[in-house]
């Protein structure tokens, strides 16, 4: 008997889930499921049918479409995303749908009703690389429709996708009906002193061990060009988004919202390190500088300290001379203390992983400044956020960041360190005083701004609280979590509620203590039983909140933002 043959057919697979569908299950199971039957008759369904598609199966959050055409498919995803949104508008917050869509155009199996193979899997592994409201296109997507379409697309380089052999071009739509539906307001502008990124240089030892050296010595340039008032330099955070990802240099500016980018590699081996530098100006795309320097290893913050006057001379006109920074005398403890710094603040273990590192960085270099402030950060946070004893852990934490300001006053991090701390002995000048020295010697420093926020809140200052953290935001666009829980916590405490719930359900940061924020805020709106619902879900991660003892441990100076905060906390039903 002949083998029955495969069908095949080439066809443009579109590909879509709901962002946070979890989130929205678990808040209001019978009304989301309502909301997206609603939104597949009245949406999904008729635009299928306008661009000749075809349903082929619906996958709880996600739905799969095929079409004969890829313009037919982009043009369904774009007016899929605008009608989706125009839809939410009479929604709260907390009950919007929100897609993202993959399309590809490949061969696929026919099975039936169903469809299998590459050509699927493809539009799938393209939606889960957009944001919210995204749609994504594989480069045959792009290829066919590109002069077809009134719209642009931003080229995000060669993506390796899960179970898919080779790396494939990835395009994402552009589109201003579907911008303006996001709230996106185009690229970040341009500030007025030159503005610099550096990239997360690559590693070439062919050691993947060697990581953490080569994203040790990008944090180092960052931190050494962030202290010159004449740049802008963005945060680390947001650089290091891209590491280990092909994108066009002209979309990473435009989305940092800078002029330049540094792009370099490292080479460590046999105790000597080789580096390759290139400075690019990402308007004109013109090689500014670029330079190899092939040295010892114990070389390596002499190396530093010339790249950085080499980039502040081409970038600035002229050569502008730093107090000199604190440099460990010791390779091996350097090595140490970088890997301690990649452990900061992902959890309980890694934190007690990451003292013991900075503890033999300080046997080894007991005069290494950024080792004893990372050690004294950490055992701050060892009592306030790990639950673990608050003696010996308090008084050493202070007396180690005292220690670390000593030995580098120079250092914006060690002063930054030692403000944060102090303001929760309520030696309040004195925290005031070493915030504001951290920020002269480096302005560009966004943890400290974001971190600033929170005591400016305390103090009953919540737009100065605001500009802060927006002033972090800009230099970190791509932030920590805990950002939006200091921008959320300013936003209520200047009773700006709306914009609260807004930034507390970023997926960024709503599973976190953020939670609280939200649930007060909501309260705050009489939206009680949303309230009610985000407060309960809080208690069941935070078994052992208190309001009472939440403001009891809080450095607050001003009554008033004290007596507001325990408010919302109480019409939100946490415990007393």
């Amino acid at each position: 008997m002949a083998e029955e043959r495969v069908q095949r057919r080439l066809a443009a697979i579109l590909a879509a889930d709901v962002v946070g569908y979890s989130r929205l299950m678990e808040a209001d199971e019978q009304g989301t499921l309502t909301v997206l039957k609603a939104r597949r008759r009245d949406i999904l369904a008729p635009l299928i049918t306008r661009y000749r598609g075809r349903l082929v199966k619906v996958m709880g959050d996600g739905v799969l479409v095929e079409f004969a055409s890829a313009v037919d498919a982009v043009q369904c995803a774009i007016d899929l995303q605008c009608s989706t949104a125009d839809a939410n508008d009479s929604l709260p917050d907390s009950k919007r749908v929100i897609l993202r869509i993959g399309i590809n155009l490949g061969d696929i199996i026919v099975d039936g009703s169903d469809l299998y193979g590459d050509g699927v899997n493809v539009a799938a592994r393209l939606e889960a690389l957009g944001e919210p409201g995204d749609i994504c296109v594989s480069g045959s997507v792009y290829d066919q429709v590109k002069r077809k379409l009134d719209t642009g697309f931003d080229d995000l380089g060669l993506k390796s996708l899960k179970n898919i052999t080779e790396p494939m071009r990835v395009y994402r739509v552009r589109n201003l009906a579907i911008a303006d539906r996001k709230g996106e307001t185009g690229p970040l502008p341009l500030p007025s002193e030159p503005s610099i990124a550096v990239l997360p240089f690559n590693n070439m030892s062919g050691d993947a061990e060697q990581d953490v050296f080569t994203d040790g010595l990008t944090e180092d340039l960052i931190t050494d060009l962030s202290r010159n008032a004449s740049l802008f330099v963005i945060a680390r955070h947001s650089t290091f988004a891209y590491k280990g990802k092909s994108i066009d240099i002209r979309l990473i500016a435009r989305d940092l919202g800078v002029r330049y980018l540094l792009e370099g590699s490292a080479r460590r081996a046999a105790g000597r390190v080789r580096i390759n530098v290139q400075l690019i100006d990402a308007v004109s795309g013109a090689h500014l500088w670029a330079d190899r320097f092939d040295r010892d290893l114990e070389d390596i913050f002499a190396v530093q300290d010339e790249v950085t006057a080499k980039i502040v001379e081409a970038l600035v006109g002229r050569l502008v001379t730093q107090p000199p920074r604190n440099r460990p005398n010791s390779m091996e403890a350097y090595d140490l203390c970088v890997r301690g710094r990649a452990l900061i603040g992902i959890s309980p273990e890694a934190s007690r992983e990451s003292r013991l590192l900075l503890q033999r960085a300080i046997a080894l270099d007991p005069d290494y400044a950024e080792a004893h402030r990372l050690l004294a950060f950490h055992l701050w946070q060892a009592w306030a956020q790990w639950g673990e004893p608050e003696v010996p852990n308090r008084l050493a934490a202070v007396a180690m960041a005292e220690k670390a300001v000593k030995l580098d006053p120079n250092d914006a991090g060690c002063r930054f360190v030692l403000g944060h701390l102090l303001a929760y002995e309520r030696r309040w000048p004195e925290s005031d005083a070493e915030f504001a020295t951290a920020l002269k010697i480096d302005p560009n420093y966004a943890d400290a701004w974001a971190d600033l926020s929170d005591f400016s809140v305390l103090s009953g200052k919540p737009a100065t609280a605001i500009e802060q953290v927006e002033k972090a935001l800009r230099l970190n666009p791509h932030p920590p979590r805990w950002y939006y829980w200091d921008l959320g916590f300013a936003q209520y405490a200047a009773r700006r509620y709306e914009s609260a719930v807004v930034t507390l359900r970023n997926e960024a940061t709503y599973r976190t203590i953020s939670r609280r924020v939200l649930a007060a805020s909501l309260a705050q709106l009489g939206r009680t039983d949303e309230a009610r619902q985000e407060g309960g879900l809080f208690m069941a991660s935070n078994p052992h909140f208190t309001i009472s003892q939440w403001a009891a441990s809080q450095p607050f100076r001003d009554q008033a933002t004290r007596d507001h905060f325990i408010d919302g906390y109480r019409k939100a039903g946490l415990p007393d």
